[in-house]
């Protein structure tokens, strides 16, 4: 699940600012035997020429990518070029500066004037704008108030209140009316970003897409909500304002969605454990 804003989940409406659960799903076939398409074997000669001259290439390629590797001053390599042409295909490498000064509200802030600085600033927003914080009113408010510009973060105070604050859909997603989980579950809610990119920019301005996960749900024995996994693309309108990057909107799409693994799904108790186990990261490049 994802909620930047907006007014709904599952069977709600989407807004500009609102994200359905899950995605696409497909199955991925496999021939008696393992994954061969039933074709013979390689000549034994042939095989090897052709192996020594992959692993010829991959070396090269290795090579090539490497060179100026650790560059935190190349701007192109992690998409930060003023040119403002399209990012290369690297473009998700470090660069090395430090993504944050700080944070208000447990949330990263005092993020660098600059195109990598607006895409930490976005990948980091993605992460609270997910989380179980948004389900009670006070850290809701702090939330918003951290991320969105002055300008606007009003208007979603309100529009996102009505959406969290209401009981039928609190129930809906399994909760209480105080935002919280039925005895002997967890509640589920977290964001994990892949990677960011710039899609236009100027020194106040900056538009920055985020591709990430989410799961959402209730791990418990007897959860009727088992938590499960989607993937989202947010595009932020972001500004800079006293000294940050701030949202003004957010749009949000399905996918890029990959196809699942065969793993079975782990038990509810394990689940919870990691929820609960493992901390989140600050983002950036």
């Amino acid at each position: 699940m994802n909620i930047g804003g907006g007014d709904g989940y599952d069977g709600r409406t989407r807004t500009s600012d609102s994200a359905p659960e899950g995605g696409p799903t497909a199955t991925r076939t496999r021939l008696p035997g393992g994954d061969t398409d039933g074709r013979p074997p390689t000549r034994p000669g042939r095989s090897l020429v052709t192996v020594v001259a992959v692993i010829v290439l991959l070396i090269a390629a290795i090579a090539f990518a490497n060179r100026g590797g650790g560059g935190g001053d190349d701007d192109s390599a992690t998409g930060d070029n003023r040119s403002g042409s399209a990012p290369r295909a690297d473009s998700t490498a470090p660069s090395g500066e430090k993504p944050v000064k700080n944070k208000e509200a447990g949330i990263p802030s005092g993020f660098p004037h600059s195109r990598q600085g607006a895409q930490s600033a976005a990948a980091n927003y993605v992460v609270a704008l997910n989380s179980t914080g948004m389900f009670t009113a006070a850290a809701r408010e702090r939330i918003i108030d951290t991320v969105y510009a002055p300008s606007v973060a009003d208007a979603r105070k309100t529009g996102l209140g009505k959406v969290y604050g209401s009981a039928k859909f609190l129930k809906r997603v399994g909760l209480d009316e105080d935002g919280k989980a039925p005895k002997g579950t967890t509640f589920v809610t977290r964001a994990n970003p892949v990677g960011a990119k710039v899609l236009d920019y100027d020194d106040g301005k900056a538009k920055v897409a985020v591709w990430y996960s989410a799961l959402f749900g209730l791990a418990g024995e007897d959860s009727k909500r088992p938590v499960t996994e989607g993937w989202y693309t947010n595009t932020f309108d972001m500004t800079w304002v006293n000294g940050d990057w701030k949202v003004t909107d957010l749009k949000q799409k399905d996918g890029p969605t990959p196809i699942g693994k065969d793993q079975a799904a782990s038990p509810a108790e394990e689940m919870a454990d990691a929820v609960e186990g493992f901390g989140g990261f600050t983002y950036g490049r």
